[in-house]
């Protein structure tokens, strides 16, 4: 990666981090400042201060502080400094213990406000999308043992509408995480209606991590179309190999190619090993040397090269569809996605916990930092989308009842309701050590994932 690249990532990464921290510190604030606690502080990081400056009526310092993956907000409290007697009914100790349940939950609830907000802008800005057309299923998938046939198109999963790609991907993902079966209503190419039965049983937790629509059968419809290149990205190995738009591919590895489809199979299947193009670029015949780039989806290392197809206008509008909608149903989808993108972490959660899926799930700053990357060179849309679901993340990662994450101080505080008075300080020391060990092996196991990820390419 180029310096220019690397810190291209780096800004994405500390402005989504910057945001997501800002976001959910800004609801403890602000629910400490409406019942009337005192904040001493409000930290964007942890650590030494490198920045800071006092406002407003109760002199609230804004810091910055060195390491900046978190921050906190500091209140007016007598178990950490003495309170003067005229403001101690301003210290957080001395609110009823709904009060502060109230302070608590306002962190993880702002995250998951902004994720609402950043879905609502999106779908009101609307996106072209694929349709949820799909392919010939590969031999022995469910899929095939459904009928499933090219062309058709889906309407239904389970009942409910799909209009998209995406959303047909959705409802498979939460239907296999169930181990449930999934009833397909589709429309075929003469316009009849069927159903197709999936039986999602016997997808394992590997499966899960890869891809559930593929080890389904599932795949887009993808027509044949003539090998031109379309786009060449910006320092990948085409444009290093001098692609340029508009260049026919005529043959690979002296194989003559006919179809994007052959072209885009031979190089997803020749990673790290070096490839001849024969090219055709303004009547004139050359030939290009690449060697595509090692990635790994699926659990699979395929190659890449950077390039784009041709587009071709008519099948543009056969198979992409512009979805939008106006404010207040976009409001109404927004919170709905929301929702069922928390229920699907917690889910998801209760799995890796029980052993059903897969610690390879878990994701820390480096996979994070470069998801953020790769989302803003797409366009802000893509970065927004990106911002809304590590929101999303934080705020349930948040209410998970472990000790030192507001979760587990919404613990202790449903028992003292129900107690009627707080646990012993010492309880309380002993589980914020057990949080601290769960939180560090969280990060341990993030850390490892991303180590892992950057080693195998």
């Amino acid at each position: 990666m180029s310096v220019g690249n690397f810190l291209y990532y780096l800004g994405a990464f500390a402005l989504a981090l910057g945001t997501l921290i800002v976001a959910h510190e800004l609801g403890h604030f602000l629910a400490a400042r409406a019942i009337g606690v005192k904040v001493i502080r409000f930290s964007l990081g942890f650590g030494r201060v490198l920045w800071s400056k006092r406002l407003g009526r109760d002199a609230t310092e804004w810091a910055i502080a060195a390491f900046p993956l978190g921050g906190y907000v500091k209140m007016l409290d007598e178990r950490e400094a003495p309170v003067p007697l005229d403001e101690l009914p301003r210290a957080f100790n001395r609110q009823s213990v709904s009060r502060r349940f109230l302070v608590v939950l306002a962190g993880p609830l702002a995250n998951l406000l902004l994720a609402i907000l950043l879905y609502w802008v999106l779908f009101m800005h609307g996106a072209e999308q694929l349709r949820p057309v799909l392919a010939a299923p590969p031999a022995a998938t469910a899929a095939a043992a459904a009928d499933v046939a090219a062309g058709e198109t889906v309407r239904s999963v389970n009942g409910k509408v799909i209009t998209t790609w995406q959303d047909l991907r959705w409802e498979i993902m939460q239907a296999a995480l169930d181990h449930s079966t999934v009833n397909l209503e589709v429309i075929g190419l003469r316009h009849e209606i069927a159903y197709r039965r999936l039986d999602t049983g016997r997808l394992s937790a590997d499966d899960l991590e890869s891809d559930p629509l593929q080890r389904l059968g599932l795949q887009p419809y993808r027509p044949d179309l003539k090998p031109i290149v379309g786009k060449v990205a910006p320092e990948s190995v085409a444009e290093q190999a001098g692609l340029h738009s508009g260049d026919l591919f005529l043959a690979i590895q002296r194989q003559p190619v006919t179809t994007w489809s052959e072209v885009a199979t031979m190089i997803r299947r020749a990673p790290g090993q070096a490839l001849s193009f024969e090219m055709l670029r303004k009547n004139e015949r050359i030939v290009l040397q690449a060697t595509p780039s090692v990635v790994e989806e699926g659990g699979i290392r395929v190659g890449r090269i950077g390039i784009m197809v041709q587009e071709d206008s008519r099948l543009r509008e056969q198979l992409m569809v512009v979805v939008r909608y106006g404010a207040l149903p976009a409001l109404a989808k927004a919170a709905g996605q929301t929702w069922d993108t928390s229920m699907f972490s917690l889910r998801m959660i209760g799995r890796m916990i029980s052993g059903e899926a897969s610690w390879k799930n878990l994701s820390g700053p480096v996979t994070i930092a470069d998801y953020a990357g790769q989302s803003a060179k797409l366009g802000w849309p893509q970065y927004l989308k990106f911002l809304a679901l590590i929101s999303i993340s934080l705020g349930v990662l948040n209410l998970l009842p472990i000790p030192i994450l507001d979760g587990g101080h919404l613990l202790y505080y449903l028992v003292e309701m129900i107690k009627g008075g707080p646990l012993p300080e010492r309880v309380m020391e002993i589980g914020q050590q057990i949080g601290l060990f769960l939180l560090v092996l969280l990060m341990a196991f993030a850390f490892y994932n991303d180590i892992n990820r950057l080693v195998s390419g």
